[in-house]
């Protein structure tokens, strides 16, 4: 039935809800990571080989972990495992704590006023 058609009392529960798991759950209620700062476009990458510390890790860590295996920035991390931001900078910072993942933080905006990478901005945008 339409969500338009449903009576205001209706709850979903059991199957119909789907899996609901509250990002607080998953962060054992921790809104902040213990360390970095884990911008949008901070990197991550996974450490190590492919099965280190697998085992005793929820499975959004363990999801986490099998992504970045190549660089990913905080944001494509939560797009692909369909967690808020905030959730996935908890997680991270506890990969980070259990050394499974390293992180490259973005440069700072001092760096970003550097003519020559205006330069090969624009060279860049020409050549498309």
């Amino acid at each position: 039935m339409p969500a338009s058609d449903e009576h205001p009392d209706t709850q979903w529960v059991g199957e119909a809800a789907g899996a609901i798991v509250r990002p607080y759950v998953l962060t054992r209620g921790r809104t902040e990571p213990t360390r970095g700062r884990f911008d949008l476009i901070t990197l991550a990458v996974a450490v190590g080989p492919a099965h280190a510390g697998a085992g005793g890790l929820d499975p959004e860590c363990q999801a986490i972990v099998r992504f970045c295996r190549r660089p990913q920035s905080v944001a494509e991390i939560a797009a692909h495992i369909n967690l808020p931001a905030g959730t996935v900078r908890v997680l991270l910072s506890d990969l980070l704590d259990q050394g499974l993942i390293a992180t490259q933080e973005p440069h700072s905006e001092t760096d970003m006023h550097d003519e020559k990478l205006y330069k090969a901005v624009l060279d860049g945008l020409r050549a498309l």
